[in-house]
């Protein structure tokens, strides 16, 4: 017998139990057809126990397929959000063919090991068009170093990138002192940022961050979306890499 066809005989037989059990009662089994219906499903489930991990392989597939399906009409309604961004937000190439709309955390580890791989994938693909996210996941430092950071952009976006990459390569943990003391190396005053803190601009770009990991289910940094998936983690780049490719082969993360 198959494995399908045992996966079918599984289910035929679970459906005839569940009918014994819940039948109406002009339709019931009697005690002895009951006994027997049970004891035919449990010798075939005792003799062929690998029909049980087949039936649960093929309900994670079901499961993982519908939540593909969920992630990429959440991104397609999401995909002004997550494409067009405020000025100084895109690196690489503003008018490149793919986009990677990058989520990060300041003191993320794996945010900041994860920079190297972006940062080879930009310089030696001319065409790749990045997006940056800020959502301060790990507390109230992170919080408050992208409350600076947000602010540094609202008043500097020209300089918001190298900003960030030098705010990301902090080897001590990145709060708001350390957040102003990078922004003034930059020329940018504390006396300057501090009013903005808590202003509409930095509001939004949180809320807006926030409310799109929040619908993607992005709770971790690094996260990437690119063009229908989320993808998970410091991956590295040549999975980075291979994703943009299936994109520019088939218009799909994954071909």
């Amino acid at each position: 017998m198959s494995p399908r066809s045992k996966l079918l005989t599984t289910v035929s037989l679970g459906a005839v139990l569940c009918l014994a059990v819940t039948a109406p009662p002009a339709l019931a089994f009697d005690e002895t057809q009951t006994r027997d219906i049970e004891g035919i499903v449990r010798n075939y489930l005792v003799a062929h126990p690998e029909v049980l991990l087949e039936a649960m392989n093929a309900l994670e597939a079901k499961r993982v397929t519908e939540e593909r399906t969920t992630q990429k009409q959440t991104i397609e309604a999401a995909k002004a959000e997550l494409t067009n961004s405020p000025e100084g937000t895109v690196v690489g190439n503003v008018a490149g063919d793919v986009t990677i709309t990058e989520f990060f955390d300041y003191n993320c580890g794996y945010c900041k090991r994860a920079a190297s791989d972006m940062e080879a994938l930009l310089g030696s693909d001319p065409k790749l068009r990045v997006v940056l996210k800020e959502i301060p996941v790990l507390g109230p430092a992170s919080e408050a170093a992208s409350r600076v950071s947000l602010a540094f952009r609202s008043i500097a976006p020209e300089r918001y990138a190298a900003f960030q990459k030098a705010l990301l390569a902090s080897r001590s943990q990145v709060d708001q002192a350390r957040a102003l003391a990078v922004a003034g190396d930059f020329g940018v005053e504390a006396s300057v940022l501090t009013p903005l803190l808590d202003g509409p601009a930095v509001r939004a770009a949180l809320d807006e961050s926030g409310r799109l990991a929040g619908a993607l289910g992005i709770n971790g940094t690094p996260s990437y979306v690119i063009s229908d998936e989320v993808v998970a983690g410091a991956v590295g780049a040549d999975t980075l890499a291979a994703k943009i490719g299936n994109v520019r082969a088939c218009g799909s993360a994954t071909c």
